[in-house]
């Protein structure tokens, strides 16, 4: 097949063969366990300088103590930073937590809100947080940007911004409003798998024969 020469042409054929490597839904490829928004919102609090798994080990214990926003604002902030200890950062993960299941509560009336602009104002709620509980947990348009689809945006020639909010406003026309967060999703699995950082392995990528960078790095 000719190979894609425009940004959006590479975006387009990128997005269809990692949806062939990486098939599921948004629900199936985020690697953070969770039944609803709530608990999605605080794994991916959590997981602010950690690893997914290691989120995974601690938010079961959590969600039973606190299974919902209200009993989360009222949680001990000295109980609360010993269950979450061992995800890094835990006092000011604790703190954010609290406020922000304080906010859901006082706010929202005790649901996540769906709309960006009011998820970026809980505490420890960034835009990549807010996109991820958006497309993952509630079936909505948004694309998170983080490390992995940083660099994997970059390799692929897609853009060469390098500012989080910037890439996200350049990748979001290359794809249907639907497929964002399915494309944020495979680009972190695959850079997790495959395009790595220091040494990615081109020979085993699928996307290797029209990436700019393939073999390169």
């Amino acid at each position: 097949m000719a190979r894609p020469r425009s940004p959006k042409g590479r975006a387009k054929e990128a997005a269809a063969r990692l949806a062939a490597e990486y098939p599921g839904t948004a629900k199936d490829l985020c690697e953070l366990d969770h039944v609803d928004p709530f608990q999605l919102l605080v794994a991916t609090i959590l997981s602010a300088q950690s690893t997914d798994q290691n989120v995974n080990k601690v938010t079961p214990r959590l969600f039973a103590r606190w299974p919902t926003p209200e009993a989360l604002a009222a949680a001990d902030v000295d109980e609360l930073e010993e269950v979450i200890h061992s995800t890094g950062f835990f006092r000011q993960k604790a703190k954010s937590l609290l406020g922000m299941a304080s906010a859901v509560v006082e706010r929202f009336d005790g649901h996540v809100p769906h709309a960006i602009e009011d998820l970026v104002t809980l505490p420890g709620v960034g835009r990549k947080t807010a996109n991820v509980i958006r497309s993952v947990a509630m079936d909505e348009a948004g694309l998170p940007v983080d490390t992995h689809v940083l660099r994997l945006s970059k390799r692929l020639g897609l853009t060469e911004e390098t500012d989080p909010v910037k890439v996200e406003m350049v990748l979001n026309p290359m794809v249907p409003p639907s497929e964002r967060g399915l494309l944020s999703l495979r680009l972190i699995l695959h850079g997790r798998r495959v395009c790595v950082a220091r040494k990615p392995r081109c020979g085993e990528c699928v996307l290797n024969d029209f990436c700019p960078s393939a073999f390169r790095v």
